[in-house]
């Protein structure tokens, strides 16, 4: 068993590329046998708590009947037919689904197939919108620093252009304009100040650009940072005052994660366009969908193409699509809110302590979110060898170490993960 193991093992390590990583110096990896609630089992028989939800996206942890038998009762019809002219009741029912929950007037979607897709249909459809309305002269973005929104192309574009993971694209990416991310934590008293940088740079360049986009109080991958709800109320009064779209990414901030069940619930407004994928599917597939208004898709239509240009071969997933209305039915089947508190307010008392560590320079709690801020970045293989010895899994990333665990994990192993965590964290940098 050993050897087979680390035959997969060097085989890995030798052939196929892991997210973010390089060929030569590969990263450590930890072969998965089998995954069950909230747990890893690797192949060689130990088990990890599982803190990172597999990147935000398994809500419901893993191997969930109820999801298990959406799948297998939807395989046996079909797993997946094209969504040009051709419709199916999974991707009926989950779009009547998005369209209750989400804030009015979103009421129009495409289903593509990852988060980074949605993102670069969502910069597609503002540019579309404008240009069918007679303006093609506002073809570029605005958006703050700090942020992330995938990989692709356009994505890439509007994540941090300096500390961003894709600051070497630069010179051939579209240039846009960004301004400073907000200062203001979630629950600071509002300054008007905290707006000044956004509202400066919207009366600059309003009649160029097509619309502002960010992720609401959470930026994620762009450094875990919280930031207030007023921002984005403001923000919303911007961009109706000065005629720009406003493109809210809640690709990692959706479906409960912030304790409301999307980010921008916590300021009470409603973007143009919005984009949601991760949890959708409880992690089972990947799926997303671009969500936006009756008056921007009557333009789209009604414009040049008469369509809107995008038709990702995967879209609308029949198997997919199951999986995620499952997925959305059982979130609501109970107090999903009440469970997000408790969790919240056992990664406030686990991390804690971590505030007491002089290598550390910040501790923040919002949701189902915890995140530990060091001084200095972290030697990663090193410590998530160390954090796998103590059986959980937590991936870190530059200086952030954090958790998304998924909702279903219980007090006691909540507890196991942040003592773990903490334990480690105190001798890191020491």
């Amino acid at each position: 068993m050993k050897k087979a193991i680390q035959s997969s093992l060097d085989f890995d390590r030798e052939h196929i590329w892991h997210p973010y990583t390089s060929m030569t110096r590969p990263l450590k990896t930890y072969p998965v046998a089998s995954a069950c609630g909230v747990y890893l089992n690797l192949a060689d028989g130990r088990k990890l708590i599982d803190g990172m939800s597999s990147w935000w996206a398994a809500i419901h942890g893993y191997n969930h009947p109820l999801l298990n038998a959406a799948a297998k009762d939807q395989i046996d019809k079909m797993a997946h037919v094209m969504f040009g002219g051709i419709t199916h009741e999974p991707a009926i029912a989950l779009s009547r689904k998005l369209i209750d929950i989400t804030p009015a007037p979103l009421d129009r979607i495409f289903l593509c197939d990852s988060g980074s897709v949605s993102v670069e249909v969502a910069i597609k459809m503002a540019f579309q919108y404008w240009h069918s309305k007679n303006h093609p002269e506002k073809n570029t973005l605005m958006t703050v620093k700090s942020g992330y929104h995938g990989d692709t192309f356009f994505a890439m574009s509007v994540c941090d252009p300096v500390t961003g993971m894709h600051h070497m694209f630069n010179d051939i990416l579209p240039k846009h304009h960004f301004c400073e991310a907000p200062a203001c934590r979630f629950d600071d008293l509002w300054d008007d100040r905290h707006i000044a940088a956004m509202k400066t740079l919207i009366q600059k360049h309003h009649t160029s650009c097509a619309a502002v986009i960010l992720e609401p109080v959470v930026q994620g991958a762009g450094g875990m940072r919280f930031y207030s709800p007023v921002y984005l109320k403001k923000l919303r009064q911007l961009c109706d005052e000065y005629n720009l779209l406003l493109i809210l990414d809640e690709i990692a901030t959706g479906f409960g994660r912030t304790g409301e069940l999307f980010g921008c619930n916590h300021a009470n407004i409603s973007p143009d366009i919005m984009c949601v994928g991760k949890a959708l599917t409880g992690g089972y597939l990947t799926l997303a969908a671009t969500l936006t208004t009756e008056k921007i898709s009557t333009a789209i239509s009604s414009g040049e193409s008469g369509a809107l240009m995008h038709g990702p071969t995967y879209m609308g997933n029949p198997l997919a699509c199951s999986i995620a209305l499952a997925n959305l039915n059982l979130l609501f089947s109970c107090d999903w809110q009440a469970n997000i508190k408790r969790i919240e307010s056992k990664l406030i008392a686990g991390l804690e302590p971590c505030r007491t560590f002089k290598q550390v320079k910040d501790v923040r709690v919002l949701g189902a979110i915890g995140v530990v801020e060091m001084k200095d970045p972290v030697d990663m293989e090193r410590i998530q060898q160390q954090f796998v010895d103590q059986g959980i899994w937590i991936r870190p990333f530059g200086r952030l170490i954090y958790t998304m665990p998924p909702y279903i994990i219980e007090d006691a192993e909540l507890d196991t993960l942040t003592r773990k965590m903490t334990q480690i964290i105190s001798k890191t940098g020491s």
